[in-house]
């Protein structure tokens, strides 16, 4: 690969944006093999859950400048439209929990990446800066959309037009940012989670996450008929009845998938 690091282990795939020396800023190759990454696992039985995180001391710096002072560079817009919303649309599409080991600074469209993951745990140095504003833009890859969903439109917009950075503490305590931990012990305790992901039952797992992607934009009569309408599919799974065996035998379940 690339500037990007795949490894699967015991069904998790571990995805580790590999310019450090960047501070794993977002090139187009990056962009497109982190995409072609995703829709690849999306069709990988053998993958059932995700980690993204970092190589060194940033999660990523969001859009590498330098490639945007290039003779030539793609309009921001077709860029934004091209490569970033294809990206977090696929992200948020897998029917796999990623889970984002946010190791240093999620800045710009690095931040986006990072609101993108079903659960973020972050290290103790990590901090969040949409530092758009700095350059004269505005937030993108979908930050606007996440954000006043994740920490409430009041935060949002303090973080959004000021350009402050939230530290992870801070994060924590609004909840954008499942827990703090060490940075020493960040991938463990990330690949640790995600590994009890994968253990669950994947149909279940990949609609109870198309369920909380639709719920917001939805009414709740609406949330309920569409819970009931994917718990009729669940239901009728090998899985559920595996479930059910395990619960009766007093037995960790063995999910297949089916």
């Amino acid at each position: 690969m690339g500037d990007l690091r795949v490894d699967v282990a015991d069904a998790v795939a571990t995805l580790t944006l590999d310019r450090a020396d960047a501070l794993n800023s977002l090139t187009i190759p990056l962009k497109v093999e982190l995409l072609a990454t995703f829709r690849r696992l999306a069709r990988d039985r053998e993958v059932r859950a995700i980690v993204l995180t970092g190589a060194g001391r940033a999660f990523c710096a969001g859009q590498d400048l330098r490639e945007r002072l290039e003779p030539g560079a793609t309009p921001l817009a077709t860029e934004l439209r091209e490569r970033y919303n294809p990206l977090i649309l696929a992200m948020r599409t897998i029917e796999k929990p990623i889970v984002g080991a946010i190791n240093g600074v999620a800045a710009g469209a690095g931040a986006s990446l990072a609101f993108a993951c079903d659960i973020r745990i972050a290290a103790e140095g990590a901090s969040f800066l949409l530092a758009f504003g700095r350059i004269g833009l505005v937030p993108d890859s979908g930050a606007t959309w996440f954000l006043p969903r994740l920490v409430g439109p009041a935060k949002a917009a303090e973080l959004a037009l000021t350009g402050e950075s939230l530290s992870a503490a801070d994060a924590e305590r609004l909840g954008l940012v499942a827990k703090v931990v060490p940075a020493a012990t960040l991938l463990e305790e990330a690949r640790a989670l995600a590994g009890r992901l994968a253990s669950g039952a994947p149909r279940a797992i990949a609609l109870t996450k198309r369920a909380l992607n639709r719920s917001w934009d939805t009414t709740l009569e609406e949330s309920l008929e569409y819970e009931a309408y994917l718990q009729g599919i669940v239901g009728a799974t090998d899985d559920h009845r595996e479930g059910l065996a395990a619960f009766v035998e007093k037995r960790p379940p063995r999910f297949s998938g089916e």
